[in-house]
């Protein structure tokens, strides 16, 4: 099973980058894991925060495939520990055969109708909110860890 996490816009700090592509790298140890970066919307003052989402929205809906688990990343979503993150990442890969898991990371004003409609699950990873830059390190970390935790490696302290 491939893992993916489908974000809109690119991260710019250069500090958030090297975090970023450090647990990348370490993920890439445990499973095939990628970051697909699609291209922020240009010349959105004159677009409302709907007709944002609706654009951010097919554009995201473009490069799923008919078999892929989406998952969102929403203040709404599911909230887990890290060992129930864990668990959560060892069922989709128990029942997700060859397909991909695909994660998704919205724009500033959230996912629109249709994308909600495709999605499978959604997942918070905490009632705070955070930079859309800021949770990209947040979720691969905590990939990373839970990872860690099905492997049965020192990075988790209970």
């Amino acid at each position: 099973m491939k893992f993916l996490l489908l974000v809109i816009g690119k991260t710019t700090s250069p500090a958030l980058v090297r975090l970023i592509d450090d647990y990348v790298e370490r993920i890439g140890h445990f499973l095939p894991f990628s970051i697909e970066e699609l291209p922020e919307l240009r010349n959105t003052k004159s677009l409302s925060q709907q007709q944002q989402k609706a654009l951010e929205g097919k554009a995201l809906l473009a490069k799923l495939k008919a078999d892929d688990h989406i998952v969102l990343l929403d203040e709404h979503g599911r909230q887990f520990s890290s060992t129930g993150f864990a668990d959560y990442i060892k069922k989709k890969q128990q029942l997700g055969g060859t397909g991909r898991i695909v994660f998704i990371i919205g724009g500033p004003y959230g996912f629109a109708p249709e994308v909600y409609e495709r999605a499978n699950d959604q997942l918070s990873l905490s009632q705070m909110t955070f930079s859309h830059q800021m949770i990209r390190l947040l979720f691969v970390e905590q990939l990373y860890r839970a990872l860690t935790i099905l492997n049965h490696l020192p990075y988790h302290h209970e």
